[in-house]
């Protein structure tokens, strides 16, 4: 396995962090098309085999680096309802997944994924974030449909647009989505 576990405050965790860092800040400076190995160790100061070793090869770290930039910093903001709430989550969601630096990271996250562990990894973030939203919907007494179906019912076509058909995606196909999925028997 490539990945290995992360005992916070070790070794480990301190050179992930470098590495990490070194890749955010060369490719910024540089590129991503101009990212190696050896320049990452160099950055990081670790030896490249450090590098290979733990993420077996330059695409698997930038996926791995893509994964991290693509967890959400913060929990949703509750804004009283839960049709506010999703909504302001989704119109936010599209922003940052739609833009060139999210499309990037998509795509960094699933072209280093041979297993499929990022992409699931990615599919949780925004689980979780939903799974707030409908948990306090669910405490103010509101009726709320389940994770998996506000995953199918926006999450699957807002990223299916925002990787094949980006051309005029913009928050009112995601207002409508959520709509659609408060709101299926006035459809």
């Amino acid at each position: 396995m490539s990945r290995q576990m992360v005992r916070p405050g070790g070794r480990s965790a301190r050179v992930q962090a470098a590495v990490h860092a070194a890749v955010r800040e060369l490719a910024s400076e540089l590129g991503r098309d101009a990212l190696t190995v050896p320049l990452v160790a160099q950055r990081a100061g670790v030896t490249p085999s450090t590098i290979y070793r733990r993420w077996g090869d330059l695409q698997e770290l930038l996926s791995d680096v893509a994964v991290e930039r693509l967890r959400p910093d913060t929990a949703p903001r509750d804004h009283g309802t839960l049709s506010s709430d999703l909504t302001a989550w989704a119109e936010q969601f599209l922003d940052e997944m739609a833009s060139p630096t999210g499309r990037a990271y998509i795509r960094d996250a699933l072209l280093g994924d041979p297993d499929g562990s990022n992409a699931g990894q990615c599919s949780a973030y925004a689980a979780e974030q939903i799974d707030v939203i409908l948990s306090r919907a669910a405490e103010r007494g509101e009726d709320t449909p389940d994770v998996e179906t506000v995953i199918d019912a926006v999450v699957a076509p807002l990223m299916y647009r925002i990787l094949f058909r980006p051309d005029g995606l913009d928050t009112s196909y995601a207002r409508r989505l959520v709509t659609g999925v408060l709101e299926p028997a006035t459809q």
